[in-house]
């Protein structure tokens, strides 16, 4: 089971709530992404959302972390 523990340990996290994390993670970047292509195609159509959605993905991946759990390792955990 360590395989599927150990990193999300070492974010603070358990493996179910990294499982949904990662989740949600993955379909906003999918959704940024799908929204970035259609605004190349139509350059008037999404001219922010990629963008926001990085900065958001970001300050909210930033935002977290052992600190706030109480245990863990930071410094390396893969961020």
């Amino acid at each position: 089971m360590k395989p599927f523990t150990e990193h999300p340990h070492s974010v603070g996290e358990t493996y179910g709530q990294h499982l949904g994390v990662a989740t949600r993670f993955g379909f906003e970047m999918i959704l940024g992404g799908l929204a970035s292509v259609i605004h190349g195609l139509c350059p008037w159509l999404f001219p922010t959302t990629g963008s926001r959605t990085i900065k958001r993905l970001y300050n909210r991946l930033t935002g977290r972390g052992p600190a706030e759990a109480g245990y863990g390792d930071w410094e390396g955990a893969g961020v």
